[in-house]
């Protein structure tokens, strides 16, 4: 068991990408199996246990957001002895290619899914939209998507000009609208900025009744990468997985955002913006009597200079976070 932890704990940083992609294909193939499909795309499938983690993730996530460069999935391998299949993009795709369509379709012909008592997709923004659009493949599974989008079919977002690049992308042929391939879920689970419009636009288009929604305000644009910060992603996925995820047990999770320097540093600058001072200054004596916080000590000192008492907000309401 220790040599089959340290197996997906082995750092793969250091190595290009054409190596990187040729040793996730060993150790795949060592545990399950790898296989191209296409010039864009791969999966790599390690075989442990009857619990099974889908993940959708880039070959540019995989190697700059994590030091280890190793697929987010394989820490619940070493860790939680979960199976594992990772679906991989170069550059965000949202998985729209012929050819995954048909790995997954073999999938379902060959009843791999029902060799799993549970399984859990997961993705976060493009790759958000992917496990939710292909968790149809497994009907009773659970979902959690931070960020993802519904559709990039301009007939139905033609507000979100993020992604105008893509819009000549097909998303209305097979596992294309994400929100309707959901309706086979035991449950998903979906995470959002509400103060982000067009993010909570997509949140909202995923409104279904198995479906419940987690508003992370102030949290910015990179909440996977947030989360991972704060050490709850992987609690997250967990709970999915118990059917323990509900608003109370993640509340208690997400408490970790008083010690989020992003976080804090977002919800100091709005208040600043909103000319709402004495929360500020609120914010500002909570953070510095807990750790030491330059920044926010320095705009204590500003806030506590005798030219700046007179800008104080005396209303004093903290905004909901």
């Amino acid at each position: 068991m220790e040599d089959h932890a340290q197996t997906f704990e082995t750092p793969l940083g250091d190595l290009a990408k054409g190596p990187w992609v040729t040793r996730i294909a060993e150790i795949a193939n060592e545990h399950g199996y790898f296989k191209a499909l296409g010039r864009k795309h791969f999966a790599a499938f390690v075989q442990k246990s009857d619990t099974l983690l889908v993940t959708f993730e880039t070959v540019q996530g995989i190697r700059g957001l994590r030091e280890n460069a190793l697929p987010l999935g394989w820490d619940m391998v070493a860790s939680m002895g979960w199976s594992h299949l990772c679906l991989v993009s170069d550059g965000d795709t949202w998985f729209r290619d012929g050819k995954v369509y048909g790995h997954f379709d073999a999938l379902i012909d060959d009843g791999f899914f029902d060799d799993f008592s549970q399984v859990i997709f997961y993705g976060a923004g493009p790759c958000g939209y992917a496990a939710s659009a292909f968790s149809v493949a497994a009907p009773g599974a659970r979902v959690v998507a931070i960020q993802p989008q519904a559709t990039l079919d301009p007939r139905v977002t033609e507000w979100d000009d993020r992604f105008t690049d893509h819009r000549r992308v097909s998303f209305t042929n097979r596992y294309g609208y994400a929100p309707d391939m959901l309706d086979a879920a035991d449950a998903a689970f979906v995470f959002y900025d509400s103060n982000d419009p067009l993010d909570a636009m997509h949140a909202a288009l995923f409104t279904r009744p198995n479906v419940s929604k987690f508003r992370m305000r102030f949290m910015g644009a990179a909440l996977q990468s947030q989360m991972m910060d704060m050490n709850i992603l992987f609690q997250v996925i967990s709970k999915a997985n118990a059917g323990k995820l509900d608003t109370e047990s993640f509340a208690k999770m997400y408490r970790a955002r008083r010690d989020n320097r992003g976080y804090l540093r977002t919800l100091m600058a709005v208040t600043d913006r909103d000319e709402r001072f004495a929360l500020t200054r609120m914010i500002c004596k909570n953070v510095t009597s807990r750790t030491k916080a330059p920044r926010f000590a320095r705009r204590l000192a500003e806030l506590d200079a005798p030219q700046n008492n007179a800008h104080d907000d005396a209303a004093g309401t903290s905004p909901q976070a």
